[in-house]
């Protein structure tokens, strides 16, 4: 089986160890359901298209495993069951009639809706599991498992999903490896297909030319997954958060700080550079999610970094970054992506001008970079660029000093700043007690949704300092007087 030899002969560890989980949920299925019993919905896109192919070679090994023959794999017996609609892409038709005649597969084509559909097919077939591509970050993967029930009010059937925990990345890596084809629209720029009424190409993957036309790189180019649906526009165009006339819906933007280093643990040296970055992406207009300390150990940034890339736009790591047993930061990154380090020719050239007379041997260690999702930022400032591995920027500053070039460098280079506005802050002093401002300031955050309301003291005996930031000037000083309204004149004090 064609695919089966493609993955087995791949150098990516990840990709296969995915696969051999999905083929193992395939065979399981294929176990506990005859061949008439199961069914395995497919609508041309890049999920779906993974999983025929999944399936073909899952079926494949299953009936090898019973039959122990090597013969090859004639016809594709599971019935597909295809739901044509009026407003789906014609590329996406075009691909599925083109996937069905070249693989020998015989479509059910519905033309109802989903659930109409599938009760008019359960009725009429003793099916009684359905093969789905749904992945997690789907809106119809909440709650789901490998083999989950229908929901209630559905026709009872037992929904598979042996790529649930594919990424974005996993999904390319199969296609791309395997060498199959898939619709065509994946190669004008579009990410995710739903129907031509809220489906466009994703602007993040646009092509800056003189041409009057709009181009665009194919999906497989786009490097943060989490972004695949941005091309969805259509459909969420109207909406607003309409939370005053006077108001803005701003987006904010997340980060997360990581910090490498067992002397910060022991008390040995001080962290003051997790507190400058928490300020200096603060005053940009991002909120800081979390900042960690992690001890020089592969497995533990590894965990961390993949952890934090997933829920945050980006992620700022320092510290174990260099040549010494300790400095294990970039292992840790490459591991957390599943990649390997691999020397980087461009990045040693960089390093053997600043360091040539301290090389030893003809490999340097420091110039291994995890492998093909670094890149290397430029500036005339540094010495030697700044490494992005997609949403983690790893920082090799060691004091305030370097950060402070390092942070400048890299708010030219990247939208760090620019793509979000700056943001606002106003703090007042008060006396009165927690007790007296609690439940206002409860009922301030429910009015202004869009300010951030913080609360601190500098001693448990000393005044109540209440800020509140937002990227809106006016919208803060709304708030501000509508929490004065709430108490008698002068208990609040500006702090400039």
């Amino acid at each position: 089986m064609e695919i089966d030899k493609a993955i087995g002969e791949c150098d990516d560890k990840r990709l296969k160890t995915k696969y051999n989980n999905a083929i193992f949920v395939i065979k399981r299925a294929l176990s506990l359901y005859s061949i008439e019993e199961v069914a395995f919905s497919f609508n041309g896109g890049k999920d779906s298209t993974v999983l025929l192919h999944l399936l073909r070679a899952g079926y494949f090994l299953h009936k090898k495993e019973l039959s122990s023959s090597n013969g090859g794999l004639s016809g594709f017996p599971v019935r597909t069951i295809y739901f044509e609609s009026p407003s789906a892409f014609t590329e996406i038709n075009a691909f599925t009639y083109d996937a069905a005649q070249t693989y020998g597969i015989q479509l059910d084509i519905i033309r109802q809706d989903f659930k109409s559909g599938l009760e008019a097919l359960l009725k009429a077939n003793p099916i009684r599991a359905i093969f789905l591509g749904v992945r997690i970050g789907d809106p119809t993967a909440v709650g789901q498992e490998q083999f989950s029930p229908s929901s209630p009010g559905w026709p009872p059937f037992m929904r598979v999903n042996p790529i649930l925990d594919w990424s974005y990345r996993d999904v390319w890596a199969f296609l791309l490896t395997c060498k199959v084809k898939y619709c065509s629209l994946y190669d004008q720029g579009y990410t995710s297909i739903g129907s031509i009424h809220d489906t466009v190409p994703n602007a993040l993957l646009s092509v800056n030319d003189t041409s009057s036309k709009e181009k665009f790189k194919p999906a497989y180019l786009l490097s943060d997954g989490r972004l695949e649906r941005a091309g969805r526009v259509k459909k969420n165009a109207a909406l607003k958060n309409d939370v005053g006339s006077d108001s803005q819906n701003h987006e904010v933007l997340l980060a997360s700080v990581i910090a490498v280093g067992d002397e910060i643990l022991s008390g040995t040296v001080e962290d003051q550079l997790g507190l400058s970055l928490c300020k200096k992406l603060t005053s940009v207009g991002w909120s800081v999610q979390q900042t960690s300390v992690l001890r020089n150990d592969i497995d533990s940034v590894s965990e961390e970094v993949d952890r934090q890339r997933s829920i945050c736009d980006m992620v700022f790591i320092y510290g174990g970054v260099g040549p010494l047993h300790s400095d294990v930061t970039l292992a840790g990154v490459a591991k957390a992506f599943g990649v390997r380090l691999a020397p980087d020719e461009e990045f040693e050239e960089y390093l053997r001008h600043l360091i040539s007379e301290q090389c030893t041997g003809d490999r340097n260690e420091m110039a291994q970079l995890p492998e093909g999702i670094t890149e290397l930022l430029h500036h005339e400032k540094l010495s030697v660029p700044l490494i992005k591995c997609r949403n983690v920027i790893v920082l090799a500053a060691t004091n305030t000093e370097e950060l402070e070039k390092e942070w400048e460098c890299l708010t030219e280079l990247t939208k760090l700043g620019g793509s979000t506005s700056l943001m606002e802050s106003k703090r007042l002093m008060t006396s009165l007690t927690d007790v007296e401002v609690a439940e206002p300031l409860s009922k301030l955050g429910l009015e202004f949704p869009d300010i951030y309301l913080g609360c601190y003291r500098k001693s448990r005996r000393g005044p109540i300092i209440i800020c509140l930031k937002g990227k809106d000037n006016a919208r803060i000083e709304s708030a501000v007087q509508a929490l004065c309204k709430k108490f008698k004149e002068g208990v609040f004090v500006d702090m400039k």
